[in-house]
């Protein structure tokens, strides 16, 4: 029990990347959690893992962390291309998983995911922290109320700019590289947050060498006459930034949109507004962490919920189906999966 009396959460961090680190800064910041063990491909890893954090047990395998009794939620930070495996071996253990996005390399592994969690009667959720962070909580309560009126237009871009070698793994096809699924599912999540599932998808991509997209431009469109048009680039710092606009105004979200300090207003008639993230929060929690996404999953878990209601499995499922119907358009495959 943590002091306030509420039921201690048991992690478990499956990889040792740079987002297994963030996240596990995050958690280290909640008292109702605890980071009790890791797992890696290589003990190696896993033990300077552990040592850094303070972590008690560390794994030389993913198998080993999965079976560890002593974990309640396992958080998978692997490439997308080990989602499935990774997730996997976890729901065979029986345990819950929270798994970094995109969700999976395609598809029908999300689908073969969410049947085995649904199967085993287990916790799972996609690691989409945007939809957790309560200043995007507070925008689409706003719109819910009619501040913009009805949403008409979406656009989003999420892009950055490196030279990076083709063993790097946003260039590798063997690890689910390119721009679509590292940063394209951002935009895509957003406009479907907003809009749901679209009626008519069009995209274009330039391609590396090795078949993966590193600039990509997308339409997404509804029959109700909505329309979404985002980017996504490894070779263009267009940053992250978007705008939401309706019948009666609009919506601008700056920069990093999927993690805003702020938004500005923009109603007909009137002067434009800014709502800060320290104007809708005050639950001590840090912004620009991933505090809030942990902190849902252990909602959820205390309370018995299999699916987030802010991250519901069906809302992953069709990101899923747009991101495999935007990689048909481009000609992206990934090798013994499409």
């Amino acid at each position: 029990m943590s002091d306030d009396g509420v039921r201690t959460i048991r992690w478990g961090i499956l990889a040792t990347g740079g987002i297994a680190a963030t996240f596990t800064e995050a958690l280290l910041t909640l008292p109702d959690a605890e980071v009790v063990a890791v797992g890696s491909r290589t003990l190696e890893g896993a033990k300077a893992f552990a040592e850094r954090y303070g972590i008690a047990r560390a794994y030389g395998s993913w198998a080993e962390l999965a079976a560890d009794d002593g974990v309640d939620v396992v958080y998978v930070a692997t490439p997308h291309s080990a989602h499935r495996e990774a997730t996997g071996i976890c729901l065979e253990a029986g345990r819950a998983v929270l798994c970094e996005k995109a969700f999976t390399i395609n598809a029908r592994e999300a689908h073969e995911l969410v049947d085995l969690a649904r199967d085993r009667g287990l916790f799972l959720m996609e690691a989409m922290w945007m939809y957790c962070n309560p200043l995007i909580r507070h925008m689409l309560a706003l719109i819910a109320e009619g501040l913009i009126g009805e949403v008409r237009d979406v656009s989003a871009a999420f892009g950055f700019s490196g030279d990076f070698p083709a063993t790097h793994r946003l260039r590798d096809p063997d690890q689910g590289g390119g721009a679509l699924l590292d940063l394209g599912v951002y935009p895509v999540s957003f406009a479907q947050l907003l809009l749901g599932e679209p009626d008519e998808i069009q995209a274009w991509s330039h391609l590396t060498p090795e078949r993966v997209d590193d600039n990509t431009g997308i339409v997404l469109g509804w029959n109700d006459g909505a329309v979404a048009t985002l980017t996504c680039s490894i070779t263009a710092d267009t940053g992250a930034r978007a705008v939401v606009t309706g019948s009666a105004g609009r919506i601008e979200l700056p920069e990093g949109f999927f993690n805003p300090e702020r938004f500005v207003v923009h109603r007909q008639g009137e002067e434009p507004r800014t709502v800060l993230f320290s104007d809708v929060v005050a639950d001590g929690l840090t912004r620009g962490t991933m505090a809030y996404e942990a902190a849902e999953v252990m909602r959820c878990l205390r309370a018995d919920e299999l699916e987030s209601p802010l991250v519901p499995l069906a809302g992953s499922l069709s990101i899923m189906r747009t991101l495999d119907t935007i990689r048909e358009h481009t000609g992206v495959t990934y090798p013994g999966v499409d």
